[in-house]
């Protein structure tokens, strides 16, 4: 049964037609003008519209245009009623929104049947949008554990970024990493290890009790999630949570050298404020966290609390050239420094940097470009590079550099516009 507005000034026409609307078994709501129309749908839903065209005051052309205009996207089926029958008329209803057009006077038999045509067309959208919003709903979810995927769980947690900023409250980020999956996989095979991701998953839902705790599946083995107005000491329960709650699943792993059963490495950061910080910096940090979980023996977690300063490491050769570069740029980072290529390599994995500032002709024991190193493995590829002197002469690529001497405005100004692309 459908709900239709007739809209008719007539008083003998409005008696007739509803009781043909009646009589093909829905409802009519009455209106006796355009702008009588318009004040009934502000609070009146309806499923189709039968519109006379001449009409004191906004004519149904009119009417129906500015019906449109408000509806937006949302469409429903428009029938006009007119005695005009001109090619003009009909092309004056069609253009301003109408699906039908029928000359007066309109016969029982007529007006249902255009009714029962006009509920079909509705009825298949129905039908189309609730397999859009199915589609929609499939394309945002990972197809195995059904929680988000990586491109929308960014959406989403883009949004309570931008949410945390307006209310100037805290936000955090954990990400979550299955200790030793591959010795699972290979040992158990493909069909256990996607069982066992599942079970993961569900673990990791009953420690987030909040309808905007966000959780998403990152990669093969690795969740993310993110916890709006959360501190630090919140993270840490949560983390201590999603321990706990694997480790009650028991899920057997015969080959992992940390348990005997299936266990989480878990990296956590706080973003206390979200002003000189971004939604990608968070996630980058509990990245660095986690990092530092697994190399400390894994099916434990590492937490940190971002602060206004960001990470710069500073790889040169040259003391004198590190420390004046050091004295430049204390007030403003938080930084490390290094003397080897290994050294900066090592320091670079494990912290992940916001910045590497280096001498470009920088090189490991086996004589390999620290530059290069950085650039072509995967957990630094990514992090911006500063030459404290011109690069050498056969690098392809047009690198970033800082000209010795040091000049304190060159290297502040070099390394500030670097750390805000």
């Amino acid at each position: 049964m459908m709900k239709i507005l007739l809209v008719e000034d007539s008083a003998t026409l409005r008696h007739a037609m509803s009781q043909y609307i009646t009589d093909a078994g829905h409802t009519p709501l009455v209106a006796e003008s355009g702008e009588q129309a318009l004040q009934l749908l502000e609070d009146n839903p309806v499923d189709m519209i039968i519109m006379d065209v001449e009409m004191p005051g906004l004519n149904g052309f009119e009417t129906t245009a500015l019906i449109r205009e408000w509806l937006g996207d949302h469409w429903i089926p428009i029938i006009f009623v007119t005695g005009m029958s001109e090619d003009e008329d009909y092309r004056q209803g069609i253009e301003a929104g109408g699906d039908d057009y029928l000359i007066k006077p309109v016969s029982k038999m007529i007006i249902t049947a255009k009714i029962r045509a006009m509920e079909r067309i509705a009825e298949m959208r129905d039908q189309l949008n609730a397999l859009n919003s199915e589609l929609e709903a499939i394309s945002q979810l990972d197809s195995l554990t059904q929680i988000y995927n990586r491109r929308t769980f960014n959406e989403q947690a883009q949004k309570q970024w931008l949410l945390a900023s307006r209310q100037a409250t805290c936000i955090s980020a954990l990400m979550i990493d299955v200790d030793h999956f591959k010795l699972y996989n290979d040992h158990y095979g493909h069909p256990a290890g996607d069982a066992c991701l599942v079970a993961i998953t569900d673990a990791i839902k009953s420690c987030l009790h909040r309808p905007y705790d966000l959780l998403g599946r990152y990669g093969g083995e690795e969740f993310v999630v993110l916890l709006p107005d959360t501190d630090k000491a919140g993270i840490a329960r949560v983390s201590e949570c999603i321990k706990l709650s694997i480790a009650n699943k028991s899920i057997l792993h015969e080959v992992s050298p940390t348990a005997e059963t299936v266990t989480v490495s878990v990296g956590g950061a706080c973003c206390p404020q979200t002003s000189g910080h971004s939604l990608e910096g968070l996630i980058k940090a509990a990245d660095r966290a986690l990092y530092r979980a697994k190399h400390s023996g894994r099916n434990q977690y590492n937490i940190d609390e971002m602060t206004a300063h960001r990470t710069v490491v500073i790889a040169h050769p040259d003391v004198e050239i590190q420390q004046q570069a050091s004295q430049q740029l204390q007030q403003y980072y938080n930084l490390v420094t290094a003397e080897t290529a290994d050294e900066a390599l090592e320091l670079s994995l494990t912290i992940r940097p916001d910045l590497i500032i280096l001498s470009p002709a920088m090189a490991d024991h086996h004589g390999r470009l620290l530059s290069n190193r950085l650039s072509t493995t995967k957990r630094t590829s990514t992090t911006a590079q500063l030459f404290l002197g011109q690069p050498q002469a056969d690098t392809t690529d047009v690198q970033p550099c800082v000209t010795l001497p040091l000049n304190q405005d060159d290297l502040l100004r070099m390394a500030s516009q670097l750390l805000s692309i």
